[in-house]
Order: structure tokens, then sequence, then C-alpha cells
């Protein structure tokens, strides 16, 4: 028996629920279907929105000769066959679509193979990605097709879709089968916009219940093992990245955590995760909590020593403390402004701060001059270091926060012609 999703596909654009704003009437796809004469695109889109599906609706609708490949498997060779079955039936006036699943996968100059068969009209192309196709698909193709964004489904879509299957589908039709309190919600949650998701989960708990309900422990069960929709190498993989950095920053410790979780849960390398923080330890928290950085560092070798699963809680910890501490970029800051003074000022080094460990380098008044700090009382004494050029330039300023501020406070007392009071 073929898995649940596939039985329950849609055969019409009528039960295809969800992407209305491609759909509609006057809507691009809708536009297609209706004239029966298709042309390129890509289906840009997370699983279970529909892209195959689409395709197959397109397909049907437009009587076309259809041959459906994926990027992971399929190479130029296949693509090549495709495209001169296309050829032959150009001239006998049929279409021919070539649908290309996760076209992302493949390189330049297997995109190039396809390039010329769509310019003439060969075939017609199809391809789907999960990917933003700005980077992963070539720009002669793009401009070749029309880019179709498709939304994850909204939880009303995914519920419409769980009616339609348990009216329909064999497994449930006969109406015995029922849900546990708040199960039937919590697996709509579970999807997060996927059909595709939805039903294996469903089909999951169904096999693991007693054939009458399905129960939260059903559901349980069904989902864990269930890997959340993540590409390591993708769009998805950053998107997350970026979610929980930003959580950090915001001081959020419960959406760091959540957005830790996810990757955990998706088969992210811990060591990714806890190399970004010592990074945000540094760039973000800095001298506000200077223990920040020492925790990371620490994180990081008991993660890579320990391992799954248990790494999880030392992660967990590391994540908590950063989005918990004052913030502080300044330090980030100032090498960004140092870096570009040296570039614009390669002024010489003042004498008196040059090595001098010769006798003709003392006597080239190398050295000359230098004060000791530690000679005087608080150990500082005023004395320029940097070139004369640029030497009340400021590069680090001090935050207001955690342990920066008493940096700030000294900084203002030694220096000030350069901090001030009012820094």
């Amino acid at each position: 028996m073929a898995p649940l999703a596939e039985r329950c596909r849609p055969g019409t654009l009528e039960e295809f629920v969800g992407q209305r704003h491609v759909l509609d009437k006057g809507k691009i796809i809708h536009s297609i279907i209706d004239s029966r004469k298709a042309f390129s695109i890509i289906l840009w889109g997370e699983p279970g929105t529909g892209k195959t599906t689409l395709a197959m609706l397109i397909a049907g609708y437009c009587n076309m000769d259809s041959h459906f490949l994926s990027a992971i498997s399929a190479g130029v060779a296949d693509v090549r066959k495709v495209i001169d079955t296309g050829r032959k039936n150009r001239q006998e006036g049929m279409q021919t679509l070539l649908f290309l699943d996760e076209i992302h996968r493949f390189n330049k100059a297997q995109q190039d193979a396809v390039l010329g068969a769509v310019e003439s009209g060969d075939i017609i192309l199809i391809g789907a990605t999960t990917e933003n196709p700005s980077f992963s698909v070539i720009s002669p193709l793009l401009s070749r097709t029309r880019v179709i964004k498709l939304n994850p489904l909204s939880n009303e879509d995914l519920s419409l879709i769980l009616d339609s299957v348990m009216a329909r589908d064999e497994l449930f039709s006969s109406g015995d089968m029922t849900f546990g309190d708040g199960v039937r919600d919590r697996l709509i949650d579970l999807a997060g916009g996927d059909a595709r998701r939805l039903l294996n989960i469903l089909e999951t708990a169904h096999a693991v219940s007693d054939g009458s309900i399905i129960t939260g422990e059903n559901l349980a069960e069904a989902v864990k093992n269930s890997m959340l929709y993540y590409d390591r190498a993708g769009e998805k993989h950053y998107d997350t990245i970026s979610a929980f950095i930003k959580s950090l920053r915001g001081s959020d410790p419960d959406a760091a955590v959540y957005y830790m979780a996810r990757m955990i849960l998706s088969g992210e390398d811990p060591l990714f995760i806890a190399r970004r923080m010592v990074i945000f330890a540094s760039e973000d928290v800095g001298n506000a909590s200077p223990t920040a950085l020492t925790l990371a560092v620490s994180a990081f070798t008991a993660v890579k020593n320990i391992g799954l699963p248990e790494a999880e809680i030392i992660l967990s910890q590391c994540a908590v403390f950063l989005a918990s501490s004052p913030k502080s970029n300044a330090s980030y800051l100032a090498i960004g402004r140092a870096k570009e003074a040296a570039a614009a000022y390669p002024h010489e080094i003042p004498y008196h701060l040059r090595n001098a460990p010769t006798d003709l380098m003392k006597k080239m008044g190398y050295s000359k001059g230098y004060r000791y700090p530690h000679d005087f009382p608080g150990h500082f004494v005023d004395e320029a270091y940097l070139p004369d050029a640029i030497k009340d330039t400021v590069f680090y300023e001090p935050s207001e926060e955690g342990t920066e501020k008493a940096m700030a406070e000294r900084l203002r007392r030694l220096w000030p012609r350069k901090y001030g009071k009012g820094k």
C-alpha cells in the first residue's frame, strides 16, 4: 500500500488546499490551467506545500508528456533523454514537462544542460526547490522562468486536509477512529505548515494506536524520531541559526533555547552551535560580562569531549547564560574602527614605543623616552601611544553595561581628553 500522503494527493484543482495567492481565478497557476498552455516556472517553498502536486496538476490539465526527476538521483544523461523526447514531441505539437525536484542540488554545469532546451521550447521546466532560487538557480535559467513562492500551509488549511483524509482514506473512512483530547490540534501544530509531515505523523500514530483512538502518547511516539525539515547546507540552516543568535542578542533565553532545540532535533552538529556561542560571547557580550567568553569556550570543549545527548545540557546552560548576560559590542566595533584607521593611516610607530634589543637601535633613539607605567602612581602615566596624526582617536567606546561600566569609568578618569566625562 502506498503511503498515506501519496494515496491522498489531490487529483484536481478543486481538491487542492491552500496557495490561493497562485491558484485563485486570475492568478498565475489557475491561468496556466485555464489556457491549457504551460510555461517554465520555479516552485519555491518548504516541504509539504504542494510543489510536486501542482506540477502534476499542470501536467494533467495541459495534457503534457511528463517526466518527473529528482536532482538527487538524476544526472545530465537523464535530462538529455527527456530533452530528446521533448524535441520530437514539439514537432508533433505536444508539450513536454521536465519536473526537476530539488533543482538546487544541480550544479551550474548541470543546470546549464537544461537551459538551451528551455529557451528553444523543447521542454517546459518546472523546478522545485526549498532553497532561495536567487542563490541556488543560475541567472540565465531564472531569466527564462517565472519564480512562484509557495507559503507554508496555515492551520486552517491543514485542518481541511485532515478532514478530507479522515473522510476519504480507507484507514479512517469507517468513522471509528477518533482523537484524544487536544490531540487533533496538537497534530496540526506539529505539522508546521507541512501537509506531508501532517499525514506521515497521522499514519504512524494510527499504526501505534489501538485502532479506535489516537492518544497523546501515540502522537508523541509518532513524532519521537520524526526529523524537522532542516537542510544543514541550505537556507533553513541559516534562518534557524540567525534566529538563535538574534534571540541571544535580544536577551531572550526562552527563544534561544527553543531555536537551539530545533537545531538539535534536526541533527545539527552541536559543535557548530557551541562555536557560534564562543563568537557571540566576544562579539555581543564582550566586557559587559567577561566570564561569558570563558564559559563559552568551556562549553565548546565539554561538548567536543562529551557529545550528544548529554552535551545538549551544556549547550543549554551556555545559551541561557549568554542570553541573560548584559550586552556590549564595543570590542567588536573597536577592532573594526582600528582596522579602518590602520589601513588609512599606516604611520610609523613612535620611537619611544619601539623595541631596542641592540646598542645601535638605542643610539638611533628606539625606546628613548619610554616611561614604564608601573613606576608611577596608580600604575599609569599619561603617554602618547598612537601615532601623532591619530593620537586622540577613540576606537573603543565602552558601554555602561555590567563590568564594562567600571572599565568606562576608569578610562574616563585616566584619559579625560579622549573619553571625557560625557562619554
